[in-house]
C-alpha cells in the first residue's frame, strides 16, 4: 500500500469506510424494528358507534311480562313486525352475558334494537349501551322513560292529530296505492323532462357519497312503497291524519314523486333515478284524498319524524312554514340537528320570525331555460333546484310521470342534504346548509337576479367534493375523494411513514458527521515512521575462507 500525499494509508481509509457503514445500517435496522413492534400499538382512527333507536326491556309492562310481539305492536302499530325486531337484534351480546336467541325469552335491562320507523314512549335514540352495563328498569305501567343521555333534548310528544275531513281509503293497512278510491299518477313526456336529471348528475357525486346511512322523512300524502324502485328503501311510516296506521300509501302522488327524485334506484330502459339511492325514505302522511292538511297535523308530521330519528326533513307542498305551530315544530328539528328542507315564500307569504336561519332551507323552483317556477317573496330563497316539467315515480303502477311544482325541488335538495350528511358525517344541520349554498353554482339568470335566486342552482357534486373553511375543521370525509383511489390511507399511517423517512434523514446526517469525526481525528495524529531495512555489507572473500 502507497501512502498518499498526506501521508495516509489508502488501506486504513477504505477499511474505515467499508466497516462504518455496516454499524449505520445496524443502527437503521433497530429504529425501523422498533417503530414497525410500535405499529400494533398506535392508536388508531375513532370510529363512532352505530346511531340506533333501541328500547330498555323493562320486567314487565302493563302489568304483564314484556314480549316481542307487545313490544313491536306498541311501537311499530303491528304485532307481524315481532321477527323484524328479532332479525335485528339476534345473538349480539346482552347486559349479565345472555342473548337473544329465543322470541319467547326476553329479560329485564336487555337492549332492543329496533326499526328506524319506531315510535312511542321509551323508544331511545343514540349508541346501543355497553352490555358490560346493565340498565334494568323497574317496572311502568306505561310510563314514559327518562330521557337517554345519548340525546340531550327531550323527544317531542305527538299532539292529537286533528279529525281528518275526509275518511281515510281503503286498504291503508297495506303499502301500496290505497285502494280504489287513489288515483294514478299522469304520465308525461319523459325525452322533455330529462333536462332534471342531466343538470343535477347526482351520479358524479356518488363516488364520494350515495346517502349511505342518511334517513330523509318526506311530509306530504305519502308514499307508494311497493314501487320496485323504492323497495327496500321505504320504511312503513306514519299516517299523522288517522293518528295510526302506515304511511307507506299514496292516493295523491306528490310523496311518492318526492321519493323517487331523492332515492329511487336505477332500473332498466332508463328509468328515475335518485339523488341518494342508498339512503332511506321516511313517508310521513298528513293528507290522504284531498290535497288539504290542518296545521296541526303538518306540525305533528314533523315531530314525527324527529322522534323517528330523520337526519333530512322534507316538507311537501301541504305544510305551511309560516304557521306558527308548524315554524316552532322546524324549530325544535333543527335542534335535534336535522336539515329541514322546505318550499321557499311565495311573494303572497307572511313569512313566520320563529324560523330557524341556519339548519333550515328554503329552495326555489326553475325550468329547463333557468327561469323561476313562481314568484317567490324576494330574499325567501337560499337555493334553487329543478321544479317545472320533472320525471319521477308514478302511484298505482303507472310509471314514470312528468310533474311541476316546488315540491320537487325541495326532494332535490333534500337528496343533496343526505349525500353531505354522509359525505361528512360529523358536520351539524347548521354546517350542511352551509356547504349546499356555499356550494351552488350561478348562472347567467342567477347573477343577473340574485335576490330571487338566492345562492344560485344545487350542486350536488361540488357539495360533497369542495373543501370549505366554513366547515371549521369538523369535516371528515366519509371515503375518498373522487377520483382518488388511492388515497386511502390513514392518518396514523401517513404520520408513521413521515417519521420513518425522518429518522433515515437523522440517522444519516449523524452518520457522516461521525465519519468526518474520525478523519479529523486521524488527521491530527502524527504518521508512524517506516523502519528501514536492515543495511547489507558487501561480501568479504575471508568469510568465505573462515567458514571452510
Amino acid at each position: 500500500m502507497s501512502p498518499d500525499p498526506d501521508g495516509h494509508d489508502e488501506g486504513a481509509r477504505e477499511m474505515l469506510v467499508s466497516r462504518y457503514p455496516s454499524r449505520v445500517g445496524r443502527y437503521v435496522v433497530v429504529v425501523l424494528g422498533v417503530l414497525l413492534a410500535a405499529l400494533p400499538v398506535l392508536p388508531a382512527r375513532a370510529q363512532a358507534a352505530p346511531y340506533v333507536k333501541y328500547y330498555t326491556v323493562e320486567s314487565a309492562y302493563a302489568g304483564k311480562p314484556e314480549g316481542l310481539r307487545d313490544i313491536a305492536e306498541r311501537f311499530l302499530g303491528t304485532r307481524d313486525r315481532a321477527e323484524e325486531i328479532f332479525n335485528l337484534n339476534v345473538g349480539r351480546a346482552q347486559p349479565g352475558g345472555g342473548a337473544l336467541t329465543d322470541p319467547s325469552q326476553l329479560r329485564a335491562g336487555w337492549h332492543l334494537v329496533l326499526p328506524w320507523d319506531a315510535v312511542g314512549d321509551g323508544v331511545e335514540r343514540g349508541s346501543l349501551p355497553s352490555p358490560s352495563s346493565p340498565s334494568a328498569r323497574p317496572p311502568s305501567g306505561g310510563a314514559s322513560a327518562a330521557p337517554p343521555a345519548t340525546n340531550p333534548l327531550p323527544r317531542p310528544t305527538l299532539p292529537s292529530p286533528s279529525p281528518s275531513p275526509t275518511p281515510s281509503p281503503s286498504g291503508t293497512n297495506k303499502p301500496g296505492s290505497g285502494g280504489a278510491k287513489c288515483g294514478t299518477a299522469t304520465r308525461g313526456d319523459k325525452d322533455r323532462a330529462d333536462w332534471a336529471e342531466r343538470r343535477m348528475s347526482p351520479e358524479r357525486a356518488w363516488s364520494r357519497s350515495r346517502g349511505e346511512g342518511q334517513m330523509i322523512a318526506i311530509v306530504d300524502s305519502g308514499v307508494d312503497g311497493s314501487l320496485a324502485e323504492l323497495r327496500g328503501r321505504v320504511t312503513q311510516g306514519m299516517d299523522v291524519v288517522a293518528g295510526s296506521g302506515r304511511g307507506d300509501v299514496d292516493c295523491l302522488g306528490t310523496g311518492t314523486a318526492m321519493a323517487g327524485i331523492a332515492i329511487a334506484q336505477s332500473g332498466s330502459k332508463g328509468k328515475v333515478t335518485g339523488v341518494a339511492p342508498e339512503a332511506t325514505v321516511m313517508p310521513v302522511r298528513v293528507v290522504t284524498t284531498k290535497a288539504e292538511s290542518q296545521p296541526a297535523d303538518q306540525a305533528a308530521g314533523i315531530e314525527v319524524a324527529v322522534a323517528a330519528g330523520a337526519t333530512v326533513i322534507a316538507l311537501g307542498s301541504y305544510v305551511d312554514p309560516n304557521v306558527p305551530a308548524v315554524a316552532e315544530a322546524i324549530a325544535t328539528a333543527v335542534k335535534h340537528d336535522i336539515v329541514v328542507v322546505s318550499a321557499a315564500d311565495l311573494e303572497s307569504s307572511d313569512p313566520e320570525s320563529g324560523l330557524p336561519d341556519r339548519g333550515m332551507l328554503r329552495v326555489g323552483g326553475i325550468d329547463g331555460d333557468g327561469k323561476m317556477a313562481a314568484s317567490y317573496r324576494a330574499g325567501g330563497v337560499d337555493v334553487v333546484a329543478p321544479a317545472v316539467d320533472v320525471a319521477s315515480l308514478g302511484i298505482g303502477g303507472a310509471g314514470e310521470f312528468v310533474g311541476s311544482g316546488t315540491q320537487y325541488a325541495v326532494a332535490y335538495a333534500a337528496g343533496q342534504a343526505a349525500l353531505v350528511r354522509s359525505a361528512y358525517p360529523n358536520l351539524s344541520a347548521a354546517q350542511v346548509t352551509e356547504r349546499i349554498r356555499s356550494t351552488a353554482s350561478r348562472t347567467a339568470e342567477t347573477s343577473e337576479d340574485p335576490a330571487s335566486y338566492g345562492d344560485g342552482v344545487i350542486d350536488p357534486f361540488t357539495s360533497v367534493n369542495a373543501a370549505m373553511e366554513s366547515d371549521g375543521g369538523a369535516a371528515a370525509p366519509n371515503g375518498p375523494p373522487a377520483g382518488d383511489s388511492d388515497s386511502s390511507t390513514s392518518g396514523g399511517q401517513v404520520a408513521i411513514f413521515v417519521l420513518i423517512g425522518l429518522v433515515l434523514v437523522a440517522v444519516t446526517v449523524l452518520s457522516v458527521m461521525r465519519l468526518r469525526t474520525v478523519l479529523r481525528s486521524d488527521d491530527r495524529k502524527d504518521p508512524e515512521p517506516e523502519l528501514d531495512a536492515p543495511a547489507m555489507r558487501p561480501a568479504d572473500p575471508s568469510d568465505a575462507q573462515r567458514l571452510r
